[in-house]
């Protein structure tokens, strides 16, 4: 499973996830990516914003209807989890 690093950028944290499934809905990329690999973890939604020459800028995403749709899409790819949005 990929794994990314997400970068907060205003405290230059970083997080690592991994990414569990991928799409595009209206040519934006979105990602579900889960803390975890292999365990039951919180999940969460990426949404491509920028593509720069030598990196990809994803946003979390969180519009309620966004959510509810992308959501929709990653719960009938990913067959064996839980998804909840």
């Amino acid at each position: 499973m990929e794994k990314i690093t997400f970068v907060n950028p205003d405290t230059l944290e970083e997080d690592e996830f991994f990414v569990v499934e991928e799409t595009k809905v209206n040519g934006t990329k979105y990602l579900f990516v889960t803390e975890k690999e292999d365990e039951d973890c919180d999940a969460y939604i990426l949404k491509e914003v920028e593509q720069g020459e030598d990196e990809l800028v994803y946003e979390m995403v969180e519009e309620d209807t966004e959510l509810s749709a992308v959501g929709k899409i990653f719960a009938e790819l990913i067959e064996d989890a839980d998804v909840k949005y």
